[in-house]
């Protein structure tokens, strides 16, 4: 269960725009969100929010911290709210809410890079770990995993993995990694929090002169989980697989 005062902590400075086309839904979460965050600005559609997001920009000569926003809305949807948004601000951090499990709704989403989906009907502790896991990412910049150019990647206090010689570490003790493990890790290390779906992750394979049929990778992925932390590699249903940042207390 999520510590209410590590995410004020973290949320406290913050703001937020949550779009949402169901009355009620918005408004009974925009009343947990204003428990947290320091502005908690509400649209009932993509095209609002995008109106808001220009005006916000405009006056603060800024962003909002964090968009939460519902797939399925009338005027612009998500995926195209999304889109403009990047257009904007490409670093802008994006949170998808989403009844949907099909990839045709989620893919183009994985693609423009969005920072999480949670699946509606809402689980309140998922968002809350979600919105905890965001917000440190911008308030401890320093300590984002993120970058490419790192060698040594933090998987949480104890594990590291070093991009250079394709090694994982529990603290000073090796631990021994198959080649198409080294491959899997590369690849979702290489943008630590990124979603990676099973089309990237062949595709991966492919560029590298090797091959995994797509109904592989799940045993894949459930062998590299007994020798990882627990609850460091996730898999989003129906869309694929992401290493979770680690963030030191």
């Amino acid at each position: 269960m999520i510590n209410s005062k590590e995410l004020i902590k973290y949320t406290k400075s913050l703001n937020i725009l949550f779009v949402e086309d169901h009355d009620e839904l918005r408004e009974n979460t925009a009343d947990i969100l204003s428990s947290f965050f320091k502005n908690v600005v509400t649209a009932e559609d993509g095209k609002k929010a995008l109106e808001i997001y220009l005006d916000y920009s405009k006056n603060d000569i800024n962003y909002f911290d964090i968009i939460l926003s519902d797939i399925q809305m009338p005027q612009l949807n998500g995926v195209e709210l999304t889109k403009k948004v990047y257009e904007i601000n490409p670093k802008q951090i994006v949170i998808i809410l989403s009844a949907y499990d099909e990839s045709k709704y989620l893919l183009p989403l994985v693609n423009l890079g969005i920072e999480q989906f949670i699946k509606k009907p809402i689980d309140y502790q998922e968002l809350l770990s979600v919105l905890l896991n965001a917000s440190k990412k911008i308030t401890q910049p320093s300590k984002k995993n993120s970058d490419i150019d790192y060698i040594n990647i933090q998987i949480d206090r104890n594990f590291t993995f070093n991009k250079e010689d394709s090694s994982l570490f529990d603290k000073n003790q090796n631990i021994y990694l198959t080649k198409y493990e080294i491959i899997f890790l590369q690849l979702l290390t290489s943008s630590v929090g990124k979603i990676y779906s099973n089309e990237d992750i062949v595709e991966n394979y492919n560029s590298k002169n090797e091959s995994i049929d797509p109904q592989n990778i799940r045993k894949l992925v459930s062998k590299l989980r007994k020798k990882l932390p627990e609850n460091t590699l996730e898999s989003i249903y129906g869309i694929g697989y992401k290493i979770t940042p680690y963030f030191a207390s």
